[in-house]
């Protein structure tokens, strides 16, 4: 199989086939993005996007880590002021389609034309699981897990899960992971819906590519004008993420001093006793 790959220290990308992998590369960190991660993440999948020989995306993440969320030690030290400040969503936005914008984690304001598979092993969680959440479908690996972990910190979901987790998962069982911030382990996400496919530990990716090389051999413009018609209206996705983003003023309130406590080690390895 033909590969051509780009190198990025942050984000690398990787095409064969008409599938595109996408991989985050800060497994020291699990892959917590911070500002400049985001704005690698968000160009390659505007890259993605507009590549006439690329049809399906596949996401990823080095070393075993899907994505531990956003940087907590970026965003306690403030090094995540700046990104922050420049998100904000003008009042008559109303299309991600064809008007696209960064989000905190980076393409999570994009509507693509194109289907994107998550591949997730290890933490999926946080700013991570409304990343996971963005994609159409998702892959996850036994001994991975999802959570609103970002509610032990006072940190808000301000990057769409607000939005999506509620369609993906029904009313009820969103409240319960968004209000709780208790772990999802792999089998039950598949039970709940979160996970489309599970597989062995260290399958994700290939099974992931192995789908989305199944979905290249359909006719594309069939199949992308159904991936549309089955989504929300871009205009009432762009007026609910505007909706969300007013509640990051939160993170000023109270997220700011739980990325701090984050910083200096409390949470670590599962404790959560002393946050």
């Amino acid at each position: 199989m033909r590969q051509t790959e780009t190198s990025h220290p942050l984000v690398s990308v990787s095409h064969a086939q008409g599938v595109t992998t996408i991989t985050i590369c800060r497994p020291e960190l699990r892959n917590a993005v911070d500002p400049a991660t985001a704005r690698a993440l968000y160009a390659a999948f505007i890259a993605f996007e507009a590549n006439p020989e690329a049809q399906v995306a596949v996401l990823t993440g080095a070393g075993g880590y899907f994505c531990a969320g956003f940087d907590l030690k970026s965003a306690g030290a403030g090094g995540s002021d700046d990104w922050l400040a420049s998100l904000d969503i003008p009042e008559g936005w109303r299309d991600p389609m064809h008007d696209p914008r960064p989000g905190p984690m980076g393409p999570t304001r994009l509507m693509l034309s194109k289907p994107v598979i998550a591949a997730i092993e290890g933490p999926v969680v946080a700013g991570g699981m409304e990343l996971a959440a963005w994609c159409d479908m998702r892959v996850m690996a036994e001994g991975a897990v999802a959570g609103v972990f970002c509610r032990r910190w006072g940190v808000p979901l301000i990057d769409g899960g607000t939005v999506r987790l509620p369609q993906i998962l029904g009313q009820s069982r969103a409240n319960d992971l968004i209000l709780t911030g208790r772990p999802l382990e792999a089998a039950e996400a598949y039970q709940c819906g979160f996970a489309n496919r599970l597989c062995a530990q260290g399958r994700a990716v290939s099974v992931a590519q192995e789908l989305a090389l199944d979905l290249t051999r359909y006719p594309q413009a069939c199949m992308r004008a159904d991936h549309l018609s089955a989504r929300q209206d871009p205009a009432v996705l762009a007026a609910a993420l505007r909706r969300e983003w007013r509640s990051a003023s939160a993170f000023l309130a109270e997220g700011r001093a739980g990325a701090q406590r984050f910083a200096s080690g409390l949470g670590r390895s599962g404790d959560f006793s002393k946050i």
